[in-house]
Formats: structure tokens, C-alpha cells, sequence
């Protein structure tokens, strides 16, 4: 049975074939709460700071409850994915860093790293962007505006074709209250293989997450949140 990751169509072409895998979630305090970073401790950033906003393989490992866990793609522009997708409307909560998605948004600088056991049956897939724009305002109106777009494809069924690879995807409501907005997505008849996808903005940065796995629960959301912290440290 393949099971395959929203950003399946990418160059970072990553599928997994697993069962029975189960994930924990690191102690990561998040935005708002003790011990966790306010968006307002981070300060504006450059381009050369968005590195070492990103987590590093151990920190990764960590939160997905894994231990071989590396980085096995990067990149440092948007991917595109429209072709690919049923509705494109919803390009942006089944994809992340992609070049519609953000078009128009004014954003300067992108660096996406994809991470995962290295073999052809591995148990979790975790993707880490994070992108510059110029202003605090434009990465907040780029966040609101996936707001929007989350609810209203929440719900909704999306199918991926990219060569020989089809997969459809349930994606459920989001929880868009809070500071992190995240949004749930299962992949239909793959033994419970699922993804969570996590957004949030700090100054002049937007932050994306997805982490995967056959047991899927806040992994994308503390990623997220370990990035705010990073962010913060400059």
C-alpha cells in the first residue's frame, strides 16, 4: 500500500510505505504560553537568519519521537504544484511554499528543508519553510489571508495526480483560533497515514510546518513553535 505526503508532486518527491508507527510529541511550549516565545520577542529578520530559524535533525527527531530522522532535500525558492491538484483553490492547505500560494504576497526569501528516515519505508515525513517578507504587516496579511483559505477547504477532498502517482486526501476542519493556525489531512486507504500542517507568522517571517506519520497529532504545530524560538534567539 503506498502512502504518499501532500507535497508528493515536488522535487522533493518523498513517499512512505509503513505500519504501525506511533509518534510523540515534544514538551514545546508554545506561543502565548509559559516558557514559549510571544510573536513580539522576534525581531525583524534578514535573509541570512531564516538557516537558522529551521530546526536541526536532532530537534526534529525530538518532536516526531523518532531517532533516524535527517534532512534528505532543500530548496531555496517555491515549488508549484498547481497542475497537480483537483481544486487549486486549496492549493495552500495541502501544499506549502507554493509559488501561487504566495504570489502577489511580496515575500523576499524562502529556505525549505524536507526531513525523513533515509530508506524506502519510512515512518514519518516532515517538511520545514520558512519564508522573509519585508514588513511584519505583509507576513500577518499572508497568514490571515490562509486563514480564509483553510476554512473554507476544510472538509473537502483533494486529489493529487503527478505522473504515475495519484493519491486523495480528506482534509479536515482547522483550528485557526490561535497564534499557530493548524489543519489536519488523511490520506484515503492508506492504513491511517496522516499530516499535519502548521502556519504562523513573528515580525517579518512566516513560519510553515507539515510533519506525517501513521499516528499524526501536534508534531507540525511544536515544529512550528521551535521555530518561533529560533527565531527569537537572534
Amino acid at each position: 500500500m503506498k502512502r504518499c505526503v501532500p507535497v508528493l508532486c515536488t522535487a522533493f518527491l518523498v513517499g512512505a510505505v509503513v505500519s504501525g508507527c506511533v509518534s510523540t510529541v515534544g514538551g514545546t511550549a508554545l506561543p502565548g504560553q509559559a516558557g514559549g516565545p510571544s510573536v513580539t520577542d522576534v525581531p525583524k529578520l534578514e535573509e541570512g537568519d531564516l538557516d537558522r530559524v529551521l530546526l536541526n535533525a536532532g530537534q526534529v527527531n525530538g518532536v516526531m519521537g523518532a531517532t533516524g530522522i535527517r534532512v534528505t532535500a532543500s530548496s531555496q525558492d517555491m515549488s508549484d504544484n498547481s497542475d497537480g491538484v483537483s481544486d487549486v483553490d486549496c492549493l495552500g492547505a495541502i501544499y506549502g511554499a507554493e509559488k501561487l500560494v504566495y504570489a502577489g504576497s511580496d515575500w523576499a526569501a524562502v529556505r525549505d528543508e524536507v526531513l525523513q528516515e533515509p530508506t524506502g519505508d519510512n515512518a514519518h515525513w516532515v517538511e520545514q519553510i520558512a519564508v522573509l517578507f519585508p514588513s511584519q504587516e505583509k507576513a500577518t496579511a499572508f497568514v490571515e489571508g490562509s486563514r480564509t483559505t483553510w476554512e473554507k477547504c476544510g472538509g473537502s477532498s483533494i486529489d493529487i495526480d503527478n505522473s504515475d502517482v495519484h493519491s486523495t486526501w480528506k482534509i479536515d476542519e482547522p483550528n485557526v483560533s490561535g497564534d499557530i493556525l493548524t489543519q489536519q489531512s488523511n490520506q484515503r486507504n492508506a492504513g491511517g497515514w496522516g499530516c499535519q500542517h502548521a502556519l504562523t507568522a513573528a515580525s517579518n517571517v512566516v513560519v510553515e510546518a507539515w510533519a506525517c506519520s501513521n499516528s499524526i497529532n501536534d508534531e507540525a504545530k511544536s515544529i512550528a513553535a521551535k521555530m518561533l524560538e529560533n527565531a527569537a534567539k537572534k
